[in-house]
């Protein structure tokens, strides 16, 4: 590890000198490229210095032990030092974990009802609005993309961008299918229904990251409507893509202009084909390791909502929190620090 570490630091070195020069500030490009390389590896590089620190101060104090008159102080020092080093070389660890590239992008969030016809729309209504909240505690920016809205007021499918720092890092684990157990307002008996609905955050993409061939896109253009069927713009702004060699279809209608909605569809595929690779690679991760918080498997059952005991469950990491409310109202916080943790000490086991 403390070779990998010394590594580390003589890159950082580097990078900062390299930053300050004028040939290569010149270059915005190439500068912004070694800017972000220099960021990413500034808190390993901080934390290693405050190791050494600590060791050094460690060692001198020992020697100072010699010193009868020192001898008490020294000691106190000494063994102060020691008991940091472990905590900070568990630090050290975590921070040398691979960081997700995706971890800093904003992302397109498809949330769709699942089993349970009318009451499944509703469920997928209350995510969206649970994870709208959500967003709106972390000051991030919604922008509904695409929707198929009931006359009940839940949705068969929505699709919404959240845009901020670290939006993929904080929700990537909220891929999967969610399950609800609750009495329906249309169930006159008080049955208890189950119902599903699926959730899918993919990392928005750059242009650099993907290529389409224009020729591989077919474009369609509708009016945009809403539920039941009503027609909400006389024109045709409401756009529709369909990826040839993929089959992904893609539909953005939200906005009034069918340049912009084109705009937010072509984001869409480009993201959708994104996650297809990422998808791949995800699961010869997975393979590799016997457990996996953030499972590249779409159709795996991750949390329970019970409405009867106030119960939320994630069954990835076996967590329940009996505050039902506060968690629809967007108080996701403390469920995704633990999915982020469990995630973490999976990979620390790859890494021994």
């Amino acid at each position: 590890m403390f070779d990998k570490l010394e590594e580390v630091e003589k890159r950082y070195v580097e990078l900062t000198k390299m930053i300050s020069d004028p040939e290569v500030i010149s270059n915005q490009t190439e500068w912004q490229k070694l800017m972000k390389e220099h960021a990413s590896i500034e808190d390993v590089v901080k934390k290693y210095r405050e190791y050494k620190k600590t060791k050094q101060t460690m060692e001198e104090a020992k020697e100072m032990m010699e010193d009868k008159e020192l001898k008490e102080l020294a000691e106190a020092e000494y063994y102060e030092s020691k008991d940091k080093l472990p905590a900070i070389e568990e630090e050290l660890k975590i921070l040398l974990i691979p960081k997700d590239p995706d971890d800093d992008k904003n992302i397109i969030c498809e949330i769709r009802g699942g089993a349970g016809g009318e009451e499944a729309a509703l469920f997928a209504g209350t995510l969206f609005r649970m994870y709208t909240m959500y967003a709106e505690k972390k000051h991030w920016q919604v922008d509904v993309l695409n929707e198929n809205a009931t006359e009940l007021g839940g949705y068969k499918e929505i699709s919404f961008m959240i845009t901020g720092k670290g939006v993929y890092s904080r929700l990537k684990f909220e891929s999967g299918v969610h399950r609800v157990q609750r009495v329906p307002d249309t169930e006159s008996s008080g049955r208890i229904h189950t119902s599903t609905a699926t959730v899918a955050m993919l990392p928005v993409v750059e242009d650099v990251e993907i290529d389409i061939n224009p020729a591989d896109i077919r474009m369609e253009v509708f009016r945009a409507s809403g539920a039941g069927g009503q027609h909400i713009n006389k024109t045709s702004s409401a756009v529709r893509l369909i990826h040839e060699p993929t089959g992904i279809v893609v539909e953005c209608q939200t906005e009034r202009s069918q340049f912009q909605n084109k705009d937010y569809a072509m984001r869409m595929l480009k993201t959708k084909l994104y996650d297809i690779e990422k998808q791949k690679q995800d699961s010869e991760v997975a393979n590799a390791r016997k457990s996996q918080v953030g499972s590249g498997d779409r159709s795996e059952k991750i949390r329970t909502y019970n409405y009867p005991q106030g119960r939320i469950t994630d069954h990835r990491i076996g967590m329940s929190i009996y505050q039902m409310e506060n968690f629809l109202n967007g108080e996701l916080d403390e469920m995704i620090d633990n999915l982020i943790a469990a995630d973490r000490a999976e990979k620390l086991k790859g890494e021994n």
